[in-house]
């Protein structure tokens, strides 16, 4: 089988060279490139590749956190980490990848990396720190959100919708756990939602006396509860 190989590296002479290395002896086709890790995501989308071969030190979004996007896939793909610095792909093999190759790649090692990757499964890449983005598929297309521009997570039913300027987006995670990882960006207002202090505009009360707070950019009103709202007040001070 040859594999559909997408290649990620912010240095297009690095991504020349890979796609040359990838396709000499016939095991893949690169079906696609990216300079960014969110770009990667959108390459991945359009291009269902069998292997992603994937840079780490990226700007945008870096390759860890783009490999745990690609997990979330329909048909992710496997994961061969690229780096120029071994404590990096020592980060990455810890983290469960199919493979790491050290810059400069040797025809020797990618060649074993893509065997590999022929016939194990994609690895599962922990959720170890804070995600800087936030995706989901939305008719057929992924939407990636910058964690940075999102002002509010409120919980309804089973799923958490992400309030940000210009619109939302619907998300698998549980409120619970997204309060864990960005503990340090967000504050619980409500058994059913986390606002981001930095983006709260005023707390006022309501006519029928409810804690109510106003955030920058966007028309939602959060209703804080009565045993946040000390807690709020202490944020927005």
């Amino acid at each position: 089988m040859t594999l559909r190989v997408v290649i990620v590296d912010d240095e297009p002479p690095a991504r020349a060279r890979l796609k040359a290395l990838v396709e000499q002896d016939g095991l893949g086709t690169v079906v696609g490139e990216a300079g960014d890790g969110r770009a990667a995501l959108e390459v991945a989308i359009e291009h269902e590749p069998d292997l992603v071969l994937l840079d780490i030190r990226m700007p945008v979004m870096d390759g860890l956190e783009a490999a745990r996007h690609l997990g979330h896939l329909p048909s992710p793909p496997a994961v061969v980490f690229t780096t120029a610095y071994e404590e990096h792909a020592l980060t990455a093999f810890d983290a469960g990848a199919i493979d790491y190759l050290l810059k400069p790649i040797r025809a020797s090692r990618l060649n074993a990396a893509m065997v590999r990757a022929r016939r194990l499964k994609p690895a599962d890449i922990p959720d170890n720190s804070a995600r800087t983005h936030l995706s989901a598929q939305i008719s057929g297309e992924l939407r990636v959100v910058a964690v940075g521009e999102i002002r509010a997570l409120r919980a309804e039913h089973k799923y958490v919708t992400a309030i940000y300027p210009g619109g939302e987006l619907v998300i698998e995670d549980s409120l619970t756990q997204l309060e864990g990882e960005f503990a340090e960006r967000f504050v619980r207002v409500h058994r059913n939602a986390l606002v981001a202090f930095e983006h709260i505009d005023r707390l006022y009360k309501a006519a029928d006396g409810t804690q109510c707070l106003r955030l920058k950019g966007v028309d939602d009103i959060i209703e804080v509860s009565r045993r946040h709202v000390a807690g709020v007040k202490r944020q927005i001070k």
